[in-house]
């Protein structure tokens, strides 16, 4: 029981309500915007282009020098990390309020462009908390902060699919029919004034210990070598030729997960799921999973082996059961209008998908090094979104062309490669942390 009151430190509290905003605006441009968009009859191949937008993810490592080095002007006094963050907050609350608006019946365009606003401004503030996050605690709380994030973040991602379902399914009661415009914009109303969790944390929290910044004298050459060129050198000295299997691995570990979510909603509307069944589905068993997933990862993870051994036999279990997961989609697209398929479906994909991102993000954060921690973690997370978020851009046409069945036998199949990166990281770092013969 004592170890559970370090859950209760401010530190910990601070950190579940930020990954509560840091989780919110994901699903709600990626995930539950194709609900929204397949019920106002949006063709899947449009859907599918459309989550384009997620590739603000897997570029955020372009900007991330300026978040990790530069502090703002006017809201500069907050400190760099707060500035940032509140920036970016704001930048999300505009951007979910501006598609609260819209009819994508009627003006499509400006929705795509409210939800790149949305990616690009939640892109932002996720460098700017990994750095907090990382810099405001000693390392012997580092696990409890990362697993705090994640509780917040998943807390958050089930009120931004289940939450906005229930919200827009009960708002139709008025208004009872298959599309109703007013009543998803009524939710995410709802999710943009949700964001506020995040801003009020940002404005009376405390910045934590100041880093390196931007030296306004310093030459445009030399803040490029110091903030752009220096923290990616530094992650190719350190880790040598291991590097690019390092990189690989971070690139498609989640491949199968991310490729299969983009046609997830637009599936559960196409095979007859309401808005309510599928929100009490991921409210009740797919958020409990999630977290039982997450916690029973951290748990793990020192049973499985000292160090980064057990994070890496972590990795792997975590892999084999998102890729297997998606076979039980496949199988689910054959079941019809079945309900209690669907719950057991969600609520296995969940648990894996939980234990998949208490590894991965013990292995990021394992990557970095403190003097970067924007810039390197910004790369690291960047690429975990690239090759998922261009392979899913074809996923409508795929689905139109082949079914849903294939679909998801075929995103499973996409994980077998990762099974094979993870096993020779695993091996290079083993050897790397074995002690030199004498």
């Amino acid at each position: 029981m004592n170890a559970l009151k370090i859950y209760l430190q401010p530190a910990s509290l601070r950190m579940l309500a930020l990954g509560f905003s840091a989780g919110l605006p994901y699903l709600l441009v990626f995930g539950t915007l194709s609900f929204w968009l397949r019920e106002a009859g949006i063709d899947r191949k449009t859907i599918g282009l459309i989550s384009a937008t997620a590739l603000a993810y897997a570029f955020k490592w372009t900007w991330s020098p300026l978040v990790d080095r530069l502090r703002l002007p006017l809201i500069g006094h907050l400190g760099r990390r707060r500035s940032w963050l509140l920036l970016a907050q704001l930048g999300v609350m505009a951007g979910l309020a501006g598609i609260s608006v819209s009819d994508p019946k009627q003006s499509l365009s400006f929705v795509v462009g409210c939800a790149l606003l949305v990616a690009f401004a939640s892109a932002t503030q996720d460098i700017a908390l990994d750095a907090f996050r990382i810099e405001s605690a000693e390392e012997c709380m580092q696990a409890a902060l990362a697993a705090s994030y994640q509780a917040g973040y998943r807390l958050a991602m089930m009120w931004a699919s289940a939450g906005v379902l229930w919200i827009a399914a009960r708002a139709e009661v008025a208004n009872p029919q298959n599309y109703d415009s007013a009543a998803w914009g009524l939710a995410y109303g709802v999710m943009a004034a949700s964001m506020l969790v995040g801003v009020l944390i940002t404005v009376y929290t405390k910045e934590p210990a100041a880093a390196v910044e931007l030296d306004a004298s310093q030459s445009l050459g030399v803040w490029f070598q110091d903030a752009v060129i220096a923290p990616f050198a530094e992650f190719f000295k350190r880790n040598g030729r291991n590097a690019v299997l390092v990189l690989l691995l971070i690139g498609c570990y989640r491949i199968s997960d991310i490729v299969m979510g983009v046609m997830a909603n637009a599936f559960y509307v196409d095979m007859g799921y309401s808005k309510l069944e599928v929100a009490n589905v991921t409210k009740i068993y797919g958020l409990a999973m999630t977290l039982l997933g997450a916690f029973v990862g951290g748990a793990l993870a020192p049973k499985l082996g000292a160090g980064s051994k057990g994070v890496m036999r972590l990795m792997m279990l975590g892999a084999v059961l998102s890729s297997a997961t998606n076979l039980l989609f496949a199988w689910l697209s054959t079941r019809g209008h079945d309900v209690t398929a669907l719950t057991a479906v969600v609520s296995a994909d969940n648990l894996a998908g939980g234990l998949a991102s208490a590894a991965f993000i013990a292995y990021l954060s394992s990557l970095t090094n403190v003097q970067y921690t924007a810039t390197q973690y910004a790369l690291f997370s960047s690429l975990m979104h690239l090759l998922p978020n261009a392979v899913a851009l074809n996923s409508g046409y795929f689905v139109d062309s082949h079914g849903y069945a294939t679909f998801f036998n075929s995103t499973a199949l996409m994980g077998l490669p990762v099974l094979v990166l993870v096993w020779l990281a695993a091996r290079r770092q083993s050897q790397a942390d074995s002690p030199p013969r004498s």
